[in-house]
């Protein structure tokens, strides 16, 4: 799920640029370039074409034009608002052309809009140096300043039809950006002049060779996959395969103290991506800072599903997975109760799963933890875009056909989200500037994508975040029971992050207001990845604390006092203050579970198709 910094490219300054000699490029290369290019292309079209024609069409599968269509009616019934903003927009085009003219004559003009600090697209000193393509730079921010006023100000539209329009009239601006294009590209254009257009060679087999991965969609490399293998330099906390299932493999790890905590830990990480996020590597795993800190960790690695657990259902993954867990835990150490950490869609899961548990008076979970979880979904952020009926039957056909949704497609879907960063700019490394892709472990485990069961992604996206009736008290029922979060008396942590596209935090901080027992709220910076995984070692990221829990989240952040670095520290000390009392170490296979393989087993080994 997509939190990726993309690691920055060194490329000469401008003053180096004039000075490069035109290369030419060897027409032998060419020759041969372009006659693989002709084969591979008529293989993908083929095989592209062949699976089009056993899928069944559909015009506006995203149910896009319904909506600027309405925008569009409302432009016209009011059209102060479109001629005001067409007056701005010229008005500040016509100062751009004097300031260009100006700078062209050699005088120092100010320019008429920058672009955002964060914004790694116009980092280029030729964006700024360079009268023309400041010129180009300064008019697509004016343009897209001017789209996004116009989107942004139609009376009359309902917010989901707003927020669609807005999110997709982004996508087309990002697209348009002069970055993603050759000819309006200074970094792209000196690149081509020092290798002789060589970059655009290379650049058209790398495009060829993510089309081939895709069979004829797009499947852009974001890293080397050859760099990284799971188990060997990602993933390696020492431990054991202690019990599996058809749904899940549960890891025990290796403890590295004398004495650890008597109760242990269980984590619950989506099952949208794998588990290893949180070990990646040792110098930012917190199952190895967890370890460290005597907590007997054990860690749920789902499996990526097929056609076979079409059927599956959310009530299954609670069963087979918490239950399960627990009831293997109990088998390995002799202890009931845990601690548990709840991750994303595993947060979702944890907190319905201990209201259930309230129904049937059942008390094993003593404490929760829920990072960057929704357990109200009423405001969830830009992947509502994609959540209205006519998406939802597009998408349970799709499932129907094949029993899951396939891993690209899920994948796709929050990288645009932050199109610039995971999209876009991939495409002018690897496709102009040629470049091979950058070894970055967090990128590959982004794209290692998983399958969705049919019947249990359709129950979540409909009974979530289209209905949301996990937030309403005996409102969703899973399994004979309706559920009701107030109910819950466990001990509840949040961790949220202060600019996570995926679970915004003032809706994650909504779960304070549901759940009926005592809570600590924690804000971290960063996104929904690297406000997670921020290890004290490191210290990059601060964090927020507000001992109060006020209704309103703006609120709470208002009397919240800044923490320099991580928040794993602060967690610590929240759960172990729970269950203090400590036990000799257990070893993975101590108990009375035969270990079946070494972490980080076999399930997280499988590979989704693109």
């Amino acid at each position: 799920m997509p939190d990726a910094r993309t690691p920055p490219l060194s490329t000469p300054d401008a003053a180096d640029a004039k000075s490069v000699e035109f290369k030419l490029a060897d027409p032998q290369v060419i020759g041969r370039t372009m006659a693989d290019v002709a084969e591979r292309s008529q293989r993908i079209v083929v095989d592209w074409l062949d699976r089009q024609s056993r899928t069944a069409p559909s015009a506006d599968p995203l149910n896009i034009g319904r909506a600027f269509l309405e925008m569009t009616a409302r432009l016209v019934a009011n059209p102060a608002h479109l001629v005001q903003a067409q007056i701005g927009f010229w008005q500040d085009y016509v100062t751009l052309w004097q300031n260009t003219t100006r700078r062209m004559m050699g005088i120092d003009s100010a320019p008429v809009i920058e672009p955002d600090a964060k914004d790694k697209r116009f980092r280029d000193e030729s964006w700024r140096q360079g009268e023309v393509f400041d010129f180009i730079k300064q008019s697509y921010l004016l343009s897209a300043r001017y789209v996004h006023d116009v989107v942004g100000g139609v009376d009359g539209l309902d917010a989901k039809t707003a927020k669609k329009v807005d999110f997709y009239a982004r996508q087309f601006v990002d697209a348009m950006s002069p970055s993603n294009f050759l000819l309006t590209n200074p970094e792209v254009l000196r690149r081509t002049k020092e290798t002789g257009g060589e970059n655009l060679l290379r650049g058209l087999n790398n495009l060829l060779s993510d089309l081939e991965r895709g069979r004829g969609k797009l499947s852009i490399r974001m890293t080397d996959p050859d760099a990284f293998k799971v188990g060997e330099n990602i993933g390696v906390s020492p431990g054991r395969v202690v019990f599996q299932n058809e749904l899940m493999q549960l890891i025990q790890y290796t403890p590295t103290t004398e004495t650890v905590l008597k109760r242990p830990l269980l984590i619950l990480p989506p099952w949208i991506n794998k588990f290893y996020i949180l070990d990646l590597r040792p110098k930012n795993s917190l199952v190895r800072y967890a370890v460290s800190q005597g907590h007997t960790v054990f860690m749920v690695s789902w499996v990526n599903p097929d056609e076979r657990l079409a059927g599956a259902g959310f009530e299954d993954y609670m069963h087979k997975g918490v239950f399960a867990a627990l009831d293997a835990i109990e088998a390995a150490t002799g202890e009931r109760d845990v601690n548990c950490i709840g991750y994303c869609l595993g947060g979702t899961l944890l907190g319905t799963t201990l209201a259930w548990m309230a129904k049937r008076d059942i008390d094993r979970i003593k404490s929760a933890t829920f990072f960057v979880c929704l357990l109200d979904f009423e405001e969830a952020g830009e992947l509502s875009v994609f959540i209205d009926e006519e998406q939802l039957k597009s998408l349970e056909g799709r499932m129907q056909e094949q029993g899951y949704l396939e891993g690209g497609d899920m994948a796709a879907t929050f990288n645009m989200l932050r199109a610039n960063d995971l999209i876009w700019s991939f495409v002018v490394n690897n496709y102009l500037l040629g470049n091979d892709p950058f070894p970055f472990d967090l990128l590959y485990w982004n794209a290692d994508a998983t399958r969705m069961p049919a019947r249990m992604h359709s129950y979540y996206l409909r009974h979530m975040y289209q209905q949301n009736l996990l937030s309403k008290p005996d409102a969703l029922t899973l399994d004979g029971e309706t559920l009701n979060l107030g109910q819950v008396t466990t001990p509840a942590y949040f961790l949220s992050t202060r600019e996570d596209h995926i679970a915004p935090w003032r809706s994650t901080y909504r779960g304070t207001q549901l759940l009926g027992g005592p809570k600590r709220f924690i804000l971290a910076a960063s996104g929904h990845i690297a406000g997670v995984v921020n290890p004290p070692e490191g210290g990059k990221y601060n964090h927020w604390v507000n001992e109060a829990l006020p209704a309103d989240p703006q609120t709470w952040l208002d009397g919240a006092v800044e923490m320099s670095g991580s928040w794993w520290n602060d967690w610590n000390i929240w759960v172990t203050a729970h269950a203090p009392e400590q036990v000799p170490a257990r070893v993975p296979g101590d108990g009375r579970l035969v270990p079946i393989e070494d972490a980080p087993g076999s399930y997280v080994l499988v590979k989704s198709g693109t």
